[in-house]
């Protein structure tokens, strides 16, 4: 029998009784102290709060309402009252305070006060004054390790190369297109073929090919959130995803390949009405480049081989107001004389950048100062040579797209910037929807310097006219036989004067459903209106409004179509279309 060890024996007996009297003691609580809330200025987007120590707040941003009540704090929560405001703002808000040095956090408890909530949920405000430092954007580069021979291009002729097609123009002519089809019944549609995954993407076409883009979800109940409606929440959809790219035989509409670009969890959230695939590819005839924002730039030969990549960093794309709310990417490539050019405009930095179609290698980059922008870029040949022009809020802006030098920039715009800047005749025109801005402006090309309006001017020697409260949302205009026509978001076609600027007509088109996002197209006498709900209308063009036709393709319709050899590609949420006469 063993001994036992009387000291080790006795060290028991003693911790056992400490246990026992520590148990029938009643526990102590510990006091937290209060977190305190910084009673200077504090700044958080375009909104600047104030706690004061006696208890009261005010809370105001550009182009909203102020907010004013009383707040009070016990431990990491503080409760906020409302007096007046918005229905909901009368009931006390609560929220989880975090300070971190000089920055101070808010996450949502409970609030039923929707503007105090959008802003103050997930929130992290800096004293007033305080410079923002960025960190340097790197810029990472992956090549094939032997770069294939990139095969010759087919005849452009018949290219849609583009968004929107050549300097997103939107025409293309005798392509015959029949008045009426149907996607339900087969009606002059010469094929569907179905595409997996969600994206607002549109189609390009170079040759016998066609290209898109898609992010498939694993989550099978990934959606998207079509309407006229002004909700900026972001989407709940943070599953894995691939994104793809695919090639179409445009005869047929036969998948010739498809590769993933990219696949994993997204780097950042999207606009629930919105995809992971917004951006359209651009082809040369000889290359593919995609676009899918945080996950990187990815380009193919049109035959599928992997070429390069390159990926940016995290691109923030988010409400210029409230910077929590994450949007997603728009802005698609465009490839100009062996340049693949980008324009990045994000919360943190913005830029356009110039790779080389070739390898991926950076050509140049210039640095701007903008706020998130989601338009595509333009080159066009002018008559002082070839202007590369973006739309977004603090300017509008001409470079030189062999350099990137900035030629001119134009102010007064909006503060959300999406439709393409598109050119004819030696003249710009560059629009944007959000109010209460909303402008309309034609630019002259081979322009200089700042040309940003005087109050109360509505044009110059470099403007040749503009308007206000007339500009679209999301559709880019169209310059069609000396006529410019507007499209907005809720269905109002207004037609203009192309030279001088006069209104011709303003007509709410006869059917609107869920809105309008996709562009209009024209060709032979004719435009080509999509709206959300999958119907596209057919409208004469000319100085007078004649409602041609309305076709339905039966299923959701969010990109726009592109034109090519006698047929029309639509691209709605599941399937790719081609609408043409049969034969």
């Amino acid at each position: 029998m063993r001994k036992i060890n009387c000291k080790r024996l006795w060290l028991l007996v003693l911790a056992t009784g400490i246990v026992a009297i520590s148990a029938s003691r009643p526990a102590v609580a510990i006091q937290q102290p209060d977190v305190q809330v910084p009673s200077h200025p504090l700044t958080f987007g375009v909104f600047v709060a104030q706690f004061d120590s006696g208890g009261t707040f005010k809370l105001k941003g550009d182009r909203w309402p102020t907010l004013t009540g009383t707040w009070k704090n016990k431990d990491d929560e503080i409760e906020l009252s409302t007096s007046g405001g918005p229905k909901g703002c009368e009931v006390t808000g609560r929220y989880r305070l975090r300070i971190d040095g000089k920055h101070v956090s808010f996450d949502l408890v409970s609030d039923e006060c929707t503007p105090r909530r959008m802003i103050l949920d997930r929130s992290t405000w800096s004293p007033a004054g305080e410079v923002k430092t960025t960190a340097a954007r790197r810029v990472v580069r992956t090549a094939s390790a032997r770069p294939p021979v990139r095969p010759d291009p087919h005849s452009p002729i018949g290219s849609w190369p583009s968004f929107r097609g050549p300097q997103a123009s939107g025409v293309a002519e005798r392509q015959n297109l029949p008045d009426r089809w149907n996607g339900k019944t087969g009606e002059n549609i010469l094929w569907r073929t179905p595409i997996p995954g969600l994206a607002h993407s549109s189609p390009v076409v170079w040759g016998h090919r066609i290209f898109v883009t898609s992010a498939s979800s694993s989550d099978p109940n990934a959606t998207f959130r079509p309407g006229l409606y002004g909700d900026g929440d972001a989407s709940k959809d943070r599953s894995s995803h691939r994104w793809m790219i695919y090639a179409f035989d445009k005869r047929t509409g036969k998948i010739l390949w498809e590769r993933t670009a990219h696949q994993g969890v997204p780097v950042d959230k999207r606009h629930i009405k919105s995809t992971y695939a917004n951006s359209t590819p651009a082809t040369d005839g000889r290359i593919v480049v995609a676009w899918f924002g945080s996950q990187g730039v990815h380009a193919y030969d049109v035959k599928g081989r992997f070429l390069w990549k390159v990926d940016l960093g995290r691109l923030n794309f988010g409400a210029y107001d409230i910077p929590t709310y994450e949007w997603g990417s728009a802005s698609s490539p465009i490839i100009w004389n062996g340049l693949v050019i980008l324009q990045c405009d994000t919360q943190d930095d913005s830029f356009i950048l110039a790779l080389d179609a070739d390898t991926g290698k950076t050509v140049w980059k210039t640095e701007r100062d903008e706020i998130p922008s989601w338009g595509t870029p333009t080159v066009a040949i002018t008559s002082a040579g070839p202007e590369l022009v973006t739309n977004a809020s603090n300017y509008i802006r001409g470079y030189d797209p062999r350099t990137g030098k900035e030629l001119w920039r134009l102010g007064r715009s909006s503060k959300i910037t999406a439709p393409t800047p598109i050119f004819t005749d030696d003249m710009f025109v560059v629009v944007s929807g959000r109010a209460p801005e909303r402008p309309i402006f034609v630019v002259r090309a081979g322009v200089r310097g700042d040309l940003t309006l005087p109050e109360g001017k509505a044009e110059s020697e470099a403007v040749a006219w503009s308007k206000t409260g007339r500009g679209s949302y999301m559709p880019t205009p169209l310059i069609y036989n000396g006529i410019l026509y507007v499209l907005a978001n809720n269905g109002l076609l207004d037609a203009y004067n192309l030279r001088n600027g006069e209104e011709l007509y303003r007509q709410r088109l006869p059917v609107v459903g869920s809105g309008f996002s996709g562009s209009p197209v024209a060709s032979d006498g004719k435009l080509y209106l999509s709206n959300e709900d999958g119907d596209i209308l057919v409208i004469a063009a000319g100085q007078k409004f004649t409602h041609v036709a309305t076709n339905s393709m039966g299923e959701l319709l969010m990109a726009t179509p592109a034109l090519s050899e006698g047929v029309m590609y639509v691209r709605t949420s599941a399937s790719l279309f081609a609408i043409g006469r049969k034969q």
